[in-house]
């Protein structure tokens, strides 16, 4: 029996797989705890502590940029659309996302957060705005330490302040991530936000994925069956997860989510697999590449271990 560290959030989806309810007769799962997750993802970024990591998707493709001998399954843990993750303080008077450039823009956390990219790509495709011509404020870090961001990127301006308390007192006129605000002069840029993201599916067909997981290559070089199995036990907690949700019952805030998310894309909320999310992936890594995260485009062959490519 193998035994290997896995630092895994705590989902709907993965809940099944971590309560031991699943079973596998090759593998056992030593599953450690880290909060925030995100803070597992830096520790595998930069130190390769877990076998096996729940990771955002962005912080895998500057790892991939970067050398990292990390390995992707396509199993994605969390999703979601973007339009929410664009705020800006109303005293600022823009009219429109256009009005972005020429501007100083926040980044709540780093600039290669998955959910920033996500909804910089948004704002280029579908609203027109150059990226090129806004100063993007971060106001931390990235996971992957050797990154070097392109120059308009103001680490300096931002780094350690609260993003939010920088956009109600109108240093920054709008900034991009989960930004909690109580002042009256701080709203969504995008209105309807939710409804402009399932209208963004319904044009495109691309469902933006977060969170991934990322597997070490020696490990994966080591027991080439690997790869299969994790998906298969991703694969059966999120069919138990989907069971559940249909039963109805009592439903967290997560739940209802998930729901929301089934109707608004008519059907999985959770897609995994490579085919059934060829446009997600082609735009995100189209816009990792646009936005200076990578210096190149990488295809599922260079992201995914090559026995799950055409597992669904």
């Amino acid at each position: 029996m193998l035994s290997l560290t896995m630092a895994l959030g705590n989902y709907g989806l993965t809940k099944a797989l971590k309560a031991g309810a699943l079973r596998s007769d090759r593998l056992a799962l030593d599953f450690v705890e880290v909060e925030p997750i995100t803070r597992g993802m830096r520790r595998m970024a930069r130190g390769l502590e877990f076998d096996i990591c729940e990771m955002a998707w962005t912080t895998y493709l500057c790892a991939k940029a970067y050398g990292k001998p990390l390995t992707a399954i396509p199993v994605y843990v969390t999703r979601n659309f973007h339009h929410w993750a664009i705020w800006h303080n109303v005293k600022a008077d823009l009219k429109t996302p256009k009005d972005l450039e020429g501007k100083r823009v926040g980044v709540n956390r780093g600039y290669t957060v998955t959910t920033g990219l996500w909804i910089r790509g948004v704002l280029q495709d579908e609203y027109g705005v150059d990226l090129g011509k806004i100063t993007w404020v971060p106001t931390d870090d990235e996971h992957v330490a050797e990154y070097q961001a392109p120059a308009n990127v103001d680490y300096a301006a931002g780094r350690g302040k609260d993003c939010a308390a920088l956009l109600a007192s109108g240093e920054l006129v709008a900034a991009i991530g989960d930004i909690k605000s109580e002042s009256p002069d701080v709203a969504p840029l995008i209105p309807d936000a939710r409804q402009a993201g399932f209208a963004y599916y319904r044009k495109t067909g691309v469902y933006p994925m977060n969170h991934g997981v990322v597997v070490k290559d020696a490990v994966l070089a080591a027991q080439p069956w690997l790869a299969e199995e994790l998906y298969r036990l991703f694969k059966a907690s999120k069919d138990a997860y989907m069971a559940r949700l249909a039963a109805g019952g009592e439903l967290s805030a997560a739940d209802k989510t998930a729901l929301e998310l089934q109707k608004g894309v008519g059907g999985d909320p959770f897609p995994f697999g490579v085919a059934a999310n060829r446009k997600a992936l082609d735009a995100v890594s189209r816009f990792a590449a646009e936005q200076g995260v990578t210096k190149k485009v990488y295809t599922p062959d260079e992201l995914f271990a090559s026995s799950t490519l055409a597992l669904t």
